[in-house]
């Protein structure tokens, strides 16, 4: 196996550490009642921290995968890495302007937070179950 193929290996356990990592920290978060805007900025905060680190670590999945001249693997992990982008745009604002609606004691959007906080974790798991069906495949392919 190439040194190539060990990285994107490598960078695919990171991208699966990170993503595990987030999703067993929001789960938690649930029970936060999201009433008061402290608990959005915390959700929200936790969230951005999570789609800038996913894309990194699935940038350099992708990158290190095209390298190991494996370009199915290396697609797979950039789209996970547009998604990441294009989560962040879509569940972040989203967040913002439901936070400032608790801020302003607008009581309908804290179930609209919470739906979106739970909405952003299913996702996160789909995530993970395509990076472990990844990891899985990637073995099988190593052992033929």
């Amino acid at each position: 196996m190439s040194v190539a193929m060990f990285a994107a290996l490598a960078f695919t356990v990171a991208l699966l550490v990170t993503t595990a990592y987030f999703i067993m920290g929001s789960i938690p978060l649930l029970i936060l009642k999201h009433d008061t805007p402290l608990d959005a900025r915390f959700v929200r905060g936790f969230f951005n921290i999570y789609y800038v680190a996913a894309f990194i670590t699935a940038t350099a999945t992708a990158i290190s995968y095209a390298f190991a001249g494996r370009f199915g693997a290396a697609a797979g992990a950039a789209a996970l890495a547009a998604i990441a982008v294009a989560l962040r745009k879509k569940v972040i604002p989203k967040m913002d302007a439901l936070g400032a609606q608790i801020q302003g004691d607008i009581m309908q959007a804290i179930p609209g937070f919470r739906r979106t906080h739970i909405t952003a974790i299913l996702i996160n798991i789909a995530q993970l179950v395509a990076i472990v069906w990844s990891l899985i495949a990637a073995s099988r392919q190593l052992e033929t």
